[in-house]
């Protein structure tokens, strides 16, 4: 049996076009030693192959973290696949706002180093210390709290389409950015303030909140499930939601919507726009928001050059990259200088 997809993206996503039956999409975590993490890995995409899941996976020796898709006839397979898993066994299935068949079209396990890249190297940090979970409710009412300070945990392109009213949203490109901004934010505040904090899941979160005890602070506070289930919370418990705008996703979805309102503008024009479209340009690439007009005038690019390189046959665009580093790799997602309403 093969342990990786073989296929193409492009026959992937034509065969998940065939098939449009109605799918689940599930978010879980958890942090747990995992001795024999290559094991552990290839016994999970044999299993999850079978029962047709889609999604991306990691795994580490300190837990794993896994976004994924399943045939909603099959989430029952899953749950009791995962219950018989000893540290699995009471996992909380974080279930999405909005279900797309289109989230996921393959199976990705990957071991990593961490589940969560966070950039911590303390000797004594104990990652389990995490701050206290709290559900929407308790949430709600230290959001309202004159000595709460809240803080969005997630990167700029994430908080720039969606956050919590009154939220501190770093202006980062990764998580492992975030702590050490954090942590300066926080520095003038004193240690006995409530630290209520908040991300797409939970999980980055759990870091977060463990990292800020670990330097001294006492009443620490996370959302549990993150936006995900606290959209579903606020309605299920009839009580006011904080959230204005999208909860940006790492899948084809791009987004789950929250609110109606619409926050953020067109990197292009200025205008109202929360689309986050990936430059039409391969060796480009940049996530950035554009609205529909400036979709259709730039072409989907990202810039007048990036244009031209479109306009290219692929064997001259191929050329072009032959031998050139990644732009992914200079640019970062949302930022660069031809882009005149990009988020500061």
């Amino acid at each position: 049996m093969s342990l990786h997809n073989k296929k193409s993206s492009t026959e992937l996503k034509k065969s998940l076009e065939k098939n449009k039956f109605p799918r689940t999409v599930v978010s879980f975590y958890r942090y747990f030693e995992i001795k024999n993490v290559e094991l552990f890995r290839d016994y999970l995409f044999i299993n999850l192959e079978k029962l047709n899941v889609f999604g991306r996976i990691y795994v580490a020796k300190e837990g794993i973290n896994a976004q994924i898709s399943v045939p909603k006839k099959k989430y029952g397979e899953l749950s009791l696949f995962l219950s018989k898993i000893s540290f699995l066994k009471e996992i909380k299935l974080n279930l999405a706002i909005e279900h797309n068949y289109k989230s996921f079209f393959k199976l990705i396990v990957k071991v990593k180093n961490k589940i969560v890249a966070d950039g911590i190297n303390i000797q004594d940090f104990k990652p389990h210390h995490s701050g206290k979970h709290v559900n929407a409710k308790q949430f709600n009412e230290l959001l309202s709290c004159s000595n709460t300070i809240c803080i969005d945990v997630r990167n700029h392109y994430e908080s720039e389409i969606g956050h919590f009213i009154g939220a501190l949203t770093p202006d980062v490109d990764t998580f492992s950015d975030s702590l050490p901004i954090i942590e300066n934010q926080l520095s003038k505040f004193n240690k006995d303030k409530n630290i209520l904090m908040y991300c797409t899941g939970g999980i980055r979160c759990e870091k977060a909140s463990a990292y800020i005890k670990h330097k001294g602070y006492k009443n620490v506070y996370q959302l549990s499930g993150g936006i995900i289930q606290y959209a579903r919370e606020v309605k299920e418990m009839k009580i006011k939601n904080f959230f204005k705008g999208k909860n940006f996703v790492f899948d084809d979805r791009r987004f789950e919507k929250v609110t109606e309102e619409v926050i953020s503008k067109c990197h292009q024009c200025g205008k109202k726009s929360d689309h986050h479209v990936n430059c039409f340009n391969n060796a480009c690439n940049l996530l950035f928001i554009q609205c529909k007009n400036c979709q259709r005038k730039m072409k989907n690019c990202c810039s007048k050059e990036c244009i031209d390189i479109t306009s290219l046959s692929i064997e001259e665009q191929k050329k072009l990259r032959k031998g050139n580093p990644s732009k992914n790799k200079i640019f970062k997602k949302g930022r660069a200088y031809n882009l005149k309403f990009y988020k500061n």
